[in-house]
């Protein structure tokens, strides 16, 4: 019979429920925020995986996303976030 540990998926999804907390803060889900077409805020992502002038691939918690477009560049980021302007024009999760 296999053990579960302390917090089963099960328990922290009654736990997230109960206290209502946000779903990208209790499971460190990636949160996608866009201004038009032309900024994209990008918040708990875990690393850059390749920046180039038309694409940019990052790598989330649970996927890899690419932002495709034209004149893309990271104007900031941090641990936390990253803010990414250009013409945006494809958004895609990879697996």
């Amino acid at each position: 019979m296999k053990k579960r540990g302390i917090f089963s998926s099960e328990l922290k999804e009654n736990v997230v429920k109960a206290f209502e907390l946000p779903p990208d803060l209790a499971y460190g889900s990636v949160l996608l925020s866009i201004t038009g077409q032309n900024e994209l805020l990008i918040e708990n992502y875990r690393g850059i995986l390749e920046y180039k002038d038309e694409h940019i691939r990052i790598q989330a918690k649970d996927c890899r996303i690419l932002v495709v477009g034209k004149r893309l560049q990271i104007e900031y980021y941090t641990n936390e976030e990253m803010k990414i302007k250009g013409l945006i024009e494809q958004i895609i999760y990879e697996n």
